[in-house]
């Protein structure tokens, strides 16, 4: 892919555009692929069971073959990274491991952001400045997402302090030694599961993945996206029966907007 050559393995990632309700914030036009790529398969989600649904959530196994990007300008064409966002993500990686989970690299090849999940992950974060430097990472000590069990993680990033709610319950909030006025280049890639050299690379199961330009949506992570099991889901395609043989919809990320402005969806090809 545009700025992808050292990414092996590379299944592409295609950005489809459709609009969000500014009320709910939920998905409205969905796309559907008959096939899942190397390295993919289905598998149960968060819920085996959830209330008002005919299965199980439905969310996608992850092996080590299965590394996907997409240039950033297919997200945000001709527009900026969202100063102040939340990431939310429903993940059980694998027992013990330690990746990055989702990477963006600018057009220089110099990692921006990256979200790790493992054993007392690390938020990295690097703006036009260089800042923060490496050692000013927000580090989130006592955490393991890596445990072998399911977990709803949201980052929320707003000016100098980025705050981690997992599963809904447990906040840290460290501080984000970043520009007043952060710039995220985007004329360069976007990677999922590894970074570009790395030997490790995710592993394990994923039901929702999100870029959300407001960095409240975080806080209501477990209301609004992914609720408890007692609670209907929203009305997003990851929660189909994972043994059918229907078409699937392979979504992997959902990038909001504002309201009203589009959202982005990317499905696995």
């Amino acid at each position: 892919t545009d700025g992808c050559s050292g990414c092996k393995r590379a299944a592409i990632i295609n950005p489809l555009t459709t609009f969000c309700n500014s009320d709910t914030t939920r998905i409205l036009q969905f796309s559907y692929f008959h096939s899942l790529p190397e390295g993919v398969t289905k598998t149960t989600g968060l819920c085996s069971h959830r209330r008002s649904s005919q299965g199980p959530d439905v969310a996608y196994r992850v092996s080590k073959d299965a590394q996907l990007s997409a240039p950033t300008k297919q997200l945000y064409p001709g527009d900026v990274f969202p100063e102040d966002f939340s990431i939310m993500a429903t993940v059980k990686p694998k027992k013990g491991s330690q990746s990055f989970l989702l990477s963006l690299y600018n057009e220089q090849g110099i990692q921006q952001l990256g979200l790790e999940v493992g054993r007392s992950p690390v938020f990295l974060y690097e703006d036009h400045t260089g800042r923060p430097s490496p050692e000013d990472y927000p580090l989130f000590r006592g955490v393991n997402l890596a445990d072998g069990k399911w977990h709803r993680v949201a980052i929320s990033v707003h000016k100098q302090t980025i705050t981690l709610i997992l599963d809904c319950k447990k906040k840290t909030t460290q501080k984000l030694l970043r520009s007043p006025q952060p710039v995220i280049d985007t004329k360069g890639i976007i990677v999922f599961g590894t970074r570009i050299l790395d030997e490790e690379v995710f592993e394990g199961d994923i039901q929702q993945l999100m870029i959300v330009a407001d960095h409240r949506a975080a806080y209501d992570y477990c209301e609004h996206y992914s609720p408890d099991c007692e609670v209907p889901s929203p009305d997003q395609p990851q929660n189909q029966d994972p043994g059918t043989d229907n078409a699937v919809s392979n979504i992997t990320f959902l990038l909001f907007k504002s309201s009203l402005a589009p959202c982005f969806i990317l499905a696995l090809l």
